[in-house]
Order: structure tokens, then sequence, then C-alpha cells
């Protein structure tokens, strides 16, 4: 599977300014991601790169890395976003984590720590000397920027057990004989945390001043690049899963939903990801097939199938299931009936979504943008439009490295005492990000995915 690198430039008032793309093959080795961030930040122009004054890094949520706090070197391979996690692993959690919190599921970062920690991998590292740290792969690649490995932000930590709310890692978990692996220092999305390093400055071409901030995950990123500002809006994302969420002034916690809340500012992104999406969809058919076979559908036209659109058996939203079987049967002779049935389903599974978060509590749902690959296709969106209670329209902005470029924008600005607690999405500047579905400077944003639906993106900030 074929992954890229997109770096993308937006200016002061958020316009788009370059963009470049390099593919690259998929790959969890770290000198990949490392290449791979050269390779962006080597095709902006000079003059732009001389201008950044800020850069934050946005990855998937819930890749994990074990790495050496001073040589950042791997201590165990990558476990990866796609990578459950064994029963036993997330019993290890259940037994220590308070009930309902969520983090007992195989896709956690915490199920990931106890891997490393009922095998022995963290302790063998520390008697031969190593000083081994969890991070994630955001982490990571901000740390060649800055030069420290201890950093994180409250949205890539969530599933390792921090507690936004509170801002800080819960005494359940500090008390653990692992809690030496934590991250120390743990930033607000968009909070300014240091400038790079000269080694990163001389590097990349960037001035010596320039800010690194605190960045988050991926499809928060995206949820920034999509605009929302008030409780209310929300923004349906179609990549290789299909993920909801929804700006709340409501916290929503619900492990057995697979409902969980990201905190953003003085507000809440409240919403889950089912397993069924973009990825199913290449299961039966090529990109050039999907255009061929679009016009031919009638959404006005209700196939009457009833399937539920799953890769494999496993569902963690609307319903955490990990028993849930596909069901994309019987399959019409006509391929473009088939892929209308398949589409319908997910539009169903969506509303499903909707449903259950306002059965929670959250803010009641004013309107939703789209975003990823499905907000190109007219026909998906008109379907969903039959399912949904409010409008649906298309994000201006769908890539998480623009997101991402934002939190970089906001860290400048706080620096220059111009920015509140307002969402990012409203304050001003000239920014970059780059990610691992992006990668990004105020003034520069980008993307760079690591495997199908992976991602880190680096932003940065730039005044000119």
């Amino acid at each position: 599977m074929a992954s890229s690198v997109e770096n993308t430039v937006i200016d002061e008032a958020g316009g788009l300014v370059a963009e470049s793309k390099q593919k690259y093959g998929y790959s969890t080795d770290g000198n990949e991601w490392r290449r791979a961030l050269s390779i962006v930040m080597e095709a902006l122009p000079a003059e732009v790169k001389s201008n950044v004054t800020s850069l934050a890094v946005d990855g998937t949520s819930a890749t994990a890395l074990l790495v050496d706090r001073e040589t950042r070197e791997f201590l165990a391979p990558p476990l990866m976003y796609y990578m459950a996690q064994s029963q036993e692993y997330v019993e290890a959690v259940r037994e220590i984590a308070p009930p309902g919190d969520g983090l007992a599921a195989p896709t956690s970062t915490l199920a990931r720590l106890m891997n490393w920690h009922q095998g022995g991998i963290w302790q063998a590292a520390e008697a031969a000397g190593k000083k081994p740290v969890v991070t994630h792969h955001a982490d990571w690649i901000a740390g060649f920027l800055h030069g420290q490995i201890d950093i994180s932000d409250w949205n890539n930590s969530l599933k390792l057990g921090y507690e936004p709310e509170s801002q800080q890692w819960p005494p359940w978990l500090t008390s653990q004989s692992f809690a030496g692996l934590l991250p120390e220092r743990i930033f607000q999305p968009g909070q300014p945390v240091m400038p790079i390093t000269p080694e990163a400055s001389a590097a990349f071409g960037l001035p010596h001043d320039c800010l690194v901030s605190a960045g988050t995950t991926d499809s928060i990123a995206a949820f920034l690049a999509a605009g929302l500002r008030f409780p209310g809006d929300a923004v349906t994302i179609l990549g290789s899963t299909l993920a909801v969420k929804m700006l709340s002034s409501v916290r929503a916690d619900e492990p057995s939903l697979g409902i969980y809340s990201q905190r953003l500012g003085s507000l809440w992104i409240a919403g889950g990801a089912s397993l069924g999406g973009g990825a199913t969809l290449l299961k039966f058919f090529t990109p050039e097939q999907l255009m061929a076979l679009s016009p031919r559908i009638k959404p006005e036209q209700p196939t009457g199938l009833d399937y539920y659109v799953l890769n494999e058996p496993g569902e963690r939203f609307p319903k955490f299931d990990p028993h849930k079987q596909p069901c994309m049967e019987p399959r019409p002779a006509d391929d473009a009936i088939f892929l209308q049935g398949l589409l319908e389903a997910m539009a169903k599974t969506e509303a499903t979504g909707y449903q259950r978060l306002a059965e929670q509590g959250v803010s009641k749902l004013r309107r939703i943008f789209t975003c990823g690959g499905g907000a190109a296709s007219t026909k998906w969106m008109d379907i969903r439009r039959l399912h949904l209670p409010v409008p649906v329209t298309a994000s201006p902005q769908a890539d998480s490295a623009y997101g991402a470029a934002l939190l970089a924008r906001e860290g400048w600005l706080k620096t220059q005492g111009l920015q509140g607690d307002r969402h990012p999405s409203e304050s001003r500047g000239y920014l970059k990000t780059f990610s691992e579905n992006a990668v990004g400077q105020q003034g520069v944003a980008g993307e760079l995915p690591v495997a199908d639906g992976g991602s880190f993106n680096a932003s940065q900030a730039a005044v000119g």
C-alpha cells in the first residue's frame, strides 16, 4: 500500500499559498517518516520557509511508540492505530482503569502500553541502560523539531489515560509501575511549546526563532479544518473509516456506543468512528470504477438492500461490538445498484451515530460538514441528505494538514498576546503544517499518511 506526503501553505487569512505531494512506500520505519518530512520541507520555496513563525504536528490517534528519551530510537516495533491488541492487554487495562472510561479497548494506546509492560519490553530496555518512554508518532516527529520527546497534547494523550478536564494524569495511572513511561508535559492543542532547535533550523531552512506549537490527532485536525465554530456544528469524515464528530458544550463519553470526547478550548468534540468506510468500498471497486458507476446511482430510488458495511468483523461506533459481522449480500448483478446499497448503508450508520450522540445529551445538531474522499461524491452527499435531519455540505477545507496549520497559527498568536480562548479557525495568521497525513507551518500546511488512514501532521505559522 502506498502513502504520500502533502505540504500545503496558507496565508494570514487562511488562503492557499502552495501545495506539494510526494508518494512513498508504506512503512513503520521511523527513518522513512523522517525522510518524508525532509522531502516535503525541501519542496517549500525558500522565501516561504524564511517567513515561517510557528509549527505544529498532528498524527493518527492511538499509534504508539516505545522509544529512548535521549536518542529517540525505537525500543520496540511501533504499534500502529490499526493493530488491535489482544484481550489479555484489554483486561489488564480494565483491572486498573475506572469503569466506563473507554480505555479498556483493543484500540486504546493504554492497551498498547500494556503490551510492552506485560511482555517485559520496557523493563528489558531499562535494564540495558535505555530510558524508555511511550510517545505518539506525531510527538516523535515534533521531537526532531523542538528537541524533546516527553511532550504531547490533550488529544493524542486521551487514549493513553490523560484527563483533559482536570489536565493531569489520573492517580490510578500515576500509581502504576509503568507510570515513568508517560510523557511528562501535556499541552493544550495550539499552545506554544518552544522554539525549534538550531539543528532543525539549519536542516529545514526555517527561522531560528520558529515556534513549535502543540498539535493534535489527525481527525481533530480535520475537524478544525472544516471550520466548525458553534455547538451543534458537526463533521463527517469519510476516509478509510467513517468518523462522526460534533462540537458540543456538553461532554459525552459512552464506551458501549464507541462515543468519546476530546477537549477543544472550553468546548468538547464528541463523536466516534465506524470501521466501515472507504477502505471497504475499495475492496470491491477501483477508484476508476467508482467514478464510472457514480452517474448511474439514483438516490431518489432506494435499493432496499439491508447492508452493514465493514471491512471485517468488529465495529466501534455507533455501537461497540467486537463481534459485529459485515453484511454486504446479496450482491445485485448491476454494480451501480450494489454500490448504491453500500453508500445507503454507510449513510444509515452515520445517521444512527448522530442519533446516539443526541441521546447522550450533546448540543443540538445544527449542520454537517463533510471531509475526506467522500466529500467529492455528489451522489453520496445526496443519499446522506435523505437520511440526515440537518443541512449537509462539503467542507471548503478538508485536509487535516490545514487544521494543524490553524493550531500553529494559534500558537504564534498567543505569543503575541492576540489570542484568547477562541476557536482556532477564528484566529488570523500565516502558517504551515506537516503531517503523516500532513505537514505544515503558519504559512504552510501539509499531510503525509504512513499507512491507510494513518498520519502525522506538522504545522507552522509564519507572519510576513
